[in-house]
Order: structure tokens, then sequence, then C-alpha cells
């Protein structure tokens, strides 16, 4: 497949990303090379990546523990004192190899680690392959309030190799997919199309195409002070959801797609209630869902502490929430503003 080309960098795809990879060490000449993991990453994919390095630099692995539970600052300390401990200098680089939360977490450690090494992003699940690694956002959680910490910052290449698929569970797998659907209903219907039947998914092209999308809205807008807005999409809602089911004792933990596709189905609604989506495609929208995720239920008590979540989402201003929301598939409006009533109707169209 054909290499993007970012602000910075470049999005490589399998032989040719191994590659460039190798080119760019001998290029760079580092001092040392730090590959961080987690457990599971460590175990699938580090021994199909580590045969495909050429080296004759210091390799250290940094594991950490897997999931967004440990997304922090914690964990960030623990990653910043090996560096230390391992001599790790500014001529090093470290490379992420995992799934959303290595790089988001990783890319962050590195660019304040000696404020800033350089770090190669290598994506092994299908969300971190088609949103977390590329546009140049790094960060962690604030306990379970989404990526409140962080920074902008682009790696010094991407690595995207499809064989690491192989290692995801199906639920991981759909997860990724929450992703696609939002680049389908906001920028390309056509993705839509494509991905209606999961077992026959083309997911190589799908990838390819959804990081185009990306590449190309952050391209415009690198910051997020307008366009790149429209990539929360169902992630307002989605992520005050995710982080409630996080902290909550009695709830179970939701994949991050999980948690969008919720948010996705019930911004759908709001767009039809506040413009001018019509209910047919509401209904696409929620139909896809219901076939591709597990049913969730959300309570009628769940319904403040999840509204309170929504006050820290980074998106707001002047004490407003704001979301993105739908005129038409491929036709979006950024910063509505929505009450707590039409919130509590779209929950619960969800939940019917």
């Amino acid at each position: 497949m054909k290499s993007i080309k970012a602000a910075t960098y470049y999005v490589h795809f399998k032989h040719k990303g191994y590659k460039e990879l190798n080119s760019l060490l001998i290029k760079k000449d580092y001092s040392s090379i730090f590959i961080l993991v987690d457990d599971n990453s460590l175990e699938l994919c580090y021994p199909v990546f580590i045969p495909l390095l050429e080296t004759d630099k210091r390799i250290e692995i940094i594991e950490i523990e897997s999931g967004e539970i440990n997304k922090n600052l914690d964990t960030c300390g623990g990653v910043w004192n090996a560096l230390t401990e391992l001599s790790a200098d500014r001529n090093s680089l470290l490379i992420t190899l995992g799934g959303g939360v290595i790089t988001d977490l990783g890319g962050f450690v590195a660019s304040t680690y000696k404020r800033g090494i350089d770090f190669v992003n290598i994506p092994t699940t299908l969300l971190s392959m088609v949103d977390a690694s590329v546009g140049g956002k790094t960060g962690v959680d604030l306990g379970v309030l989404k990526n409140q910490i962080g920074l902008f910052a682009n790696p010094q290449i991407v690595l995207i190799d499809g064989n690491y698929l192989a290692t995801l569970n199906e639920r991981e797998s759909r997860s990724g997919i929450a992703e696609i659907i939002k680049y389908g209903l906001t920028y390309d219907v056509k993705l839509l199309d494509l991905i209606k039947n999961f077992n026959s998914l083309n997911i190589n092209e799908l990838i390819h195409r959804s990081i185009e999308i990306k590449n190309e809205i952050v391209l415009q807008d690198p910051k997020e002070n307008g366009l790149r807005k429209v990539l929360n999409f169902g992630h307002t809602l989605g992520h005050a959801i995710e982080s409630y089911f996080l902290e909550s004792k009695n709830k179970k933990n939701l994949t991050h797609g999980e948690a969008i596709a919720i948010g996705m189905v019930c911004e759908s609604y709001l767009s039809h209630k506040v413009l001018q989506l019509s209910k047919e495609k509401v209904m696409i929208v929620k139909n896809m869902i219901d076939v591709m995720y597990e049913k969730v239920v959300i309570d009628v008590s769940d319904y403040d502490p999840i509204f309170d979540l929504l006050k820290h989402d980074k998106k707001n201003s002047n004490g407003q929430v704001n979301f993105v929301l739908l005129n038409d598939f491929e036709d979006f409006k950024l910063d509505c503003k929505i009450s707590n009533e039409l919130l509590i109707e779209s929950i619960e169209f969800y939940n019917s």
C-alpha cells in the first residue's frame, strides 16, 4: 500500500515500513533503542517484530500493564524512571509497540523525557492503527477523565502492519471498527458499505482509507481549532460513558470503541432532533451498532454521573459542552449545544 505523507513524518505499511524504520536507525545513529510494550504486546507482538529490526545498538524493553486504567501519570513516572535507570539520553529512540494506551502514553513519555526524544509508533490493534497512532496527539488520563494531560508531538514514522491484528480477539477488533464507522458517517459514507459484513472486511483497505481521512483533516487543522473537531463525533458522550463505566465498581469496563459506538447512536439521535439528519439515517446508525456491538444497559441512575463527567470534556468552552452533530452523512456541524433533557432522550433511544 502507498505510504501516506503527514506533516513531518510518513505512515508506512508492512515491508516498506520495516525498511524505512531500519533506514531511520542508520540515518539517526541512535545511542540506544527502547521498546515500550504491555504484557499483551510483549507476548504476542514483540517476537514478530524483533527479528525485523536491523541494528547493533543496545535494545531495552520497558513493559507496562495493559488496559486503559494504567494510562496515567503514575505509569508515565515508572517509564521515565526506567529510561533514566537504563541511561537513556537525548539521542535515544523510543519505539511504541502496542495499542492505543501504548501509543498515547509512549508518545507523551518520549516527548517530555529530557524535553523530548524521538519516537516511532508501531500500532498493533485496529483502534490504534486507524486513530491513536496518527495525528500527533499524545497524552494520558487524569483519574478517569480521558486524555486530560498531553501535548501535540509527531513521531518519526508510523509503521502499520496488519499482521499484528491476528493477535486480537474479536471484541478488540470490533472496538477499532467504531472509529472507522465514525470516518464513514462524517467524511466518506462509502466506508459504511465496506463494513456491513464484519466477517468479510477488506481490513487493509479500511485501515488505509481511515488514515487518509484523518491525515487530511489533521493537515488542515493540526491542533483542533476547527475542522479537526469532527474527529470527536460520538466521543463527547462516548468518552463520558467510557469514563463512568471505568470508575464504577458495579459496571463492566467498556472498550473505547464500544463506548464511542454508544456515543454515535446518541449523537445521531441528537442530530435528528437538532439538525436535519433524517430518522431513516439515524436508524441506519443504530441498526449497524446494534448488530456490531453487544447491548449495554445504561440505567436512569447512571445519567447524572455521566453528565457530570461531560463537564470535563476537553472541547468545552465557557462552561458549555460542545457536540459534533450531523446534518447528513458527510455533512457535519461543530460546536452544537445540547440540553440535558435531549441527552436523556438520546440515551433512552439507544436503550430502546
